[in-house]
């Protein structure tokens, strides 16, 4: 089950008195909790008018869109799409690089779907960054920003950078109905540990722009929005009414307003929730409503119905999308996800990369089909790569002989649609795949070419409330010469 989750403590950083907390308690007559009301704040910037005729779906005219595919854990360069064959077996490892439909770019022979589809594809093979623990290089992926502080744990801080979910959540342009930032299908977050990784949020920009979350539910593979959806109990024509009968009671009162600035804000978010509800939100958020034809296509995992929700969101009229990677081995202590400090090559071969090469150019070819990939920017990637040797010790002593560690020196950014040009190779690493040998490619410069994407303008300000400085959303180049 999906549902919205945000942090209600950000609205009462304000005092609030007895009198404007008892008034928010009227808010209620929609059907929804005040707590519910307050998950609704990503809403308060979204346009209500609803994209068509038949409410939120897909919208009239296109607009740029990005879909953000974290690839969490950090996926071997090495392995999967920069490969070496001709270094020695300690480095190569036990994959064969396999051909692609374009000439002279080559993949592991683990991903013949992506092989097939390399021609929508731009492998960017000299990203790099020098942050190697996992908390403090997600905030740098996700930021665009050198981590503040010293790596000395992965949990978030209030001095974190604003998110580039975050940032598209404030500076963004709504459409549709929908906010313009959703993060789907969970915020990244260590068994545990009490807080999620730092970088996912408006940080010192201020949390109250945190994007909208769709959480997950792995077991079922749902999608519902909690507090948008109608109960069977109270259909739509019953909120209406609760509506006129709470509009009757404000007017009986002979203030020149009935509500406080915080009680307000929960007006504003009673609003856009009808607002949604009268959309139809709950259609769109309905996977359901997707054939089983296509569900399968994208592989029933976590990983490929999220794939398959960006798409919808996409349709909606969201500009950015972040998908966070999901499966079976988010729960580990020591291999995460895409983190295979052992067992490097068995986890790749069984797991990931059958899900991916399910999952991914499924993706790409279904935005294809619906004239939606050269308007929709998809960019894939993780935290950083893996060591060159295998068993080399670089942060982690889980390391074992089978497995490779972190390794930000150099890692590959998969690009695609948004118009850039597929089938091209930018960058180069070295032959052991270990530096980049020409034209790094920061985090920062990736950021700035999605808001460059998006239209929003890389040099635009925002004020640091942590510190009450002010800083551009990124310092990067936009990669301005893919197309």
């Amino acid at each position: 089950m999906l549902s919205i989750v945000h942090d209600p403590l950000n609205l009462y950083r304000r005092r609030v008195s007895r009198r404007e907390a008892l008034r928010v308690g009227g808010l209620s007559l929609l059907g929804l909790t005040s707590a519910q009301l307050s998950h609704l704040r990503s809403l308060s910037a979204a346009d209500p008018t609803p994209a068509n005729d038949n409410g939120i779906g897909p919208t009239k005219h296109r607009y740029n869109s990005c879909v953000f595919i974290f690839l969490f854990g950090g996926p071997s360069q090495i392995d999967l799409w920069d490969m070496k064959p001709a270094a020695p077996v300690e480095i190569r490892g036990e994959f064969q690089p396999i051909s692609t439909c374009v000439p002279d770019i080559h993949v592991c022979e683990h991903l013949p779907k992506l092989a097939r589809q390399m021609d929508k594809v731009c492998l960017v093979r000299s990203m790099t960054h020098k942050m190697n623990v996992h908390g403090p290089a997600c905030s740098e992926i996700f930021s665009g920003r050198e981590y503040f502080n010293a790596p000395t744990t992965d949990q978030a801080d209030p001095q974190d950078w604003p998110s580039l979910s975050a940032m598209m959540m404030r500076f963004g342009q709504p459409r549709g109905g929908m906010p313009p930032s959703v993060v789907l299908p969970w915020y990244l977050q260590f068994t545990g540990q009490s807080r999620r990784i730092a970088g996912q949020t408006g940080g010192r920009m201020g949390e109250r722009h945190n994007a909208l979350l769709m959480q997950g539910d792995a077991a079922t593979m749902g999608f519902q929005v909690d507090g948008l959806r109608l109960e069977e109990t109270v259909p739509l024509g019953r909120v209406e009414q609760r509506r006129e009968l709470f509009k009757s009671l404000r007017a009986t009162r002979r203030e020149a307003s009935p509500f406080g600035p915080v009680a307000a804000d929960f007006e504003r978010y009673r609003q856009r929730a009808f607002s949604l509800l009268q959309g139809r939100a709950g259609e769109l958020f309905d996977i359901e409503r997707e054939t089983s034809q296509m569900r399968d296509r994208y592989g029933r995992t976590m990983v490929g119905q999220s794939l398959l929700m960006a798409r919808r969101l996409v349709e909606a009229g969201v500009s950015l999308v972040t998908v966070n990677w999901e499966d079976e081995t988010k729960i580990s202590g020591t291999n995460t996800c895409w983190d295979t400090h052992e067992n490097n090559f068995s986890k790749l071969k069984t797991l990931l990369c059958p899900m991916f090469d399910q999952a991914y150019p499924t993706f790409l070819q279904d935005l294809d089909d619906r004239g939606l990939l050269d308007t929709t920017l998809v960019v894939a990637v993780g935290e950083f790569g893996r060591t060159p040797h295998m068993g080399q010790f670089s942060q982690s002593n889980n390391t074992k002989k089978s497995g490779r560690d972190h390794w930000p020196s150099v890692f590959t950014a998969l690009l695609a649609g948004g118009g850039v040009r597929g089938g091209q190779v930018v960058g180069q690493s070295d032959r052991h795949a270990g530096f980049v040998k020409d034209n790094p490619v920061s985090p920062a410069d990736l950021t700035a070419t999605v808001f460059h994407h998006l239209g929003v303008d890389p040099a635009r300000e925002y004020v640091d409330e942590f510190r009450r400085l002010h800083h551009q959303l990124s310092d990067g180049r936009p990669l301005t010469d893919l197309g």
